[in-house]
């Protein structure tokens, strides 16, 4: 098992062709170790989301090396990249992205449905699925649905959500875009305690003061890394 868990080489993502290419990355050389928690920060039109969509699977480089876990990840067919994405990463969004009728317990239960390594009962999955949503204190709203439930609430389920298939790694982008002080304090709360039992996680945002919370802060321009900042390492109290 290699330390490096993310490790591009000369990344390089083109949108269009000819006169009105767009180059949205530039020769992007990053690393992030197992247990590490990254911050990504940087302007609008920076490549954050363009890098987070790579880094995700969502999206495949134009040229440059992309090794996740061990595996190169650059060339991948779609199907491929889905089957990585499944078993590998845990997605948290801005719009948390549960399906409005389904309650809480079944949104948390989706990826281990579309996981074709998956050889649990419909039991264990429901079983598994209390298991995340209580530790993320969501114990008692096991039957809400999101409309029920408050901004910080659902980003919880999409937290227990991500965490349901024990992913190699948590991507959260801008995690607490569309909540209020407290709520996001909460959230950012929430990720340094699963930091602390062994995450890795990568989150891009736009708060400095959440950024902090980060060992790590990337600033990305015009493509390319900028800047990187250190803030330390946090002792952890355990692996998830």
């Amino acid at each position: 098992m290699t330390e490096q868990l993310i490790e591009t080489t000369n990344l390089t993502k083109v949108y269009g062709t000819g006169s009105v290419a767009v180059q949205a990355l530039r020769n992007v050389n990053l690393q992030v170790k197992r247990g590490e928690f990254v911050a990504i920060m940087g302007p609008s039109g920076s490549g954050k989301s363009t890098l987070m969509n790579i880094l995700g699977c969502l999206d495949r480089p134009t040229s440059g090396t992309y090794v996740l876990d061990g595996e190169d990840v650059s060339h991948l067919s779609r199907n491929e990249l889905a089957r990585v994405r499944n078993r590998k990463i845990g997605f948290v969004f801005q719009s948390y992205n549960l399906l409005p009728r389904l309650t809480a317990v079944k949104n948390v239960m989706l990826p281990l449905l579309y996981n074709s390594h998956n050889h649990l009962s419909d039991k264990e999955c429901y079983e598994r699925a209390v298991a995340a949503l209580e530790a993320v204190g969501l114990g008692d709203r096991l039957h809400h649905r999101p409309n029920e439930l408050s901004g910080g609430q659902q980003q919880r389920v999409a937290i227990a959500r991500a965490l349901i298939n024990n992913p190699s790694i948590i991507l959260a982008d801008e995690p607490t875009g569309n909540l209020d002080t407290q709520a996001s304090e909460e959230i950012v709360a929430l990720l340094h305690q699963l930091h602390d039992q062994g995450a890795t996680i990568v989150m891009v945002t736009h708060e400095p003061g959440f950024a902090d919370h980060a060992e790590r802060v990337i600033h990305l321009l015009d493509g390319q890394i900028a800047a990187e900042k250190l803030n330390g390492t946090r002792k952890r109290r355990g692996k998830i």
